[in-house]
């Protein structure tokens, strides 16, 4: 799941464009698993890891779509804002700028990393604004594997925001993470099931400091 140098392909932006048009939900087995605040998150099985890909699909009310898309790059803001935040920056490895992300896990697990690329565009399809971020897992010789800390070598995320018509955000999210290590599925699924609604509720909250500190 390893990328060449920066390379997302234009395909891969307008795929995430067209599931806030519409939702590709057809053809697969995708399952509703929960609708929450105006979110609703669909999964599907990875026969490969027996672990779940998921798609999310709602509208944050009351914050913009550039300031949104604006959060979710900041990183050092994150650190603020995100409790789940141990380790997060960028740097330059090979001519390009790669993520490292350490995430705190509770005990007695052992906390994930991530190195990964990402990349931000604001596309104009048909007349209609949508900012969609890319990130997949990479690896650089730069960032070694820490002992204590499971690295997850399969991570991949696309995020699409557009305008709701009022003062909110239209959201796409789709991810596939294999955090590795022994824990259980139903685990995995119970963090999937709070943890994306409660995450993207911290992000709009976030995005309502946001305006203050700057």
């Amino acid at each position: 799941m390893e990328l060449a140098a920066g390379s997302f392909s234009g395909e891969q932006f307008r795929e995430a464009c067209a599931e806030l048009q519409q939702p590709a939900l057809a053809g697969a087995d995708w399952q509703l698993l929960v609708e929450t605040s105006g979110i609703s998150i669909y999964r599907l099985l990875d026969q490969k890891t027996g672990l779940y890909e998921y798609k999310v699909f709602g509208v944050l009310e009351d914050c913009s779509p550039t300031l949104l898309a604006d959060v979710y790059m900041d990183l050092d803001y994150r650190k603020q804002w995100d409790q789940y935040v141990k380790e997060l920056y960028e740097q330059e490895c090979n001519g390009q700028t790669v993520v490292y992300w350490e995430v705190k896990y509770p005990f007695p697990m052992s906390n994930r990393d991530y190195v990964y690329l990402r990349q931000r565009r604001d596309l104009d399809v048909e007349g209609r604004k949508i900012h969609v971020v890319l990130a997949q897992s990479t690896s650089v010789p730069q960032l070694v594997e820490r002992s204590g800390v499971i690295r997850v070598k399969q991570y991949k995320q696309s995020l699409a925001i557009e305008s709701d018509g009022k003062k909110g955000s239209k959201v796409f999210m789709y991810y596939f993470d294999n955090p590795g290590g022994q824990i259980p599925s139903w685990l995995i699924n119970w963090a999937a099931k709070n943890g994306v609604p409660n995450f993207l509720k911290d992000m709009a909250r976030a995005c309502q400091n946001y305006l203050k500190n700057t």
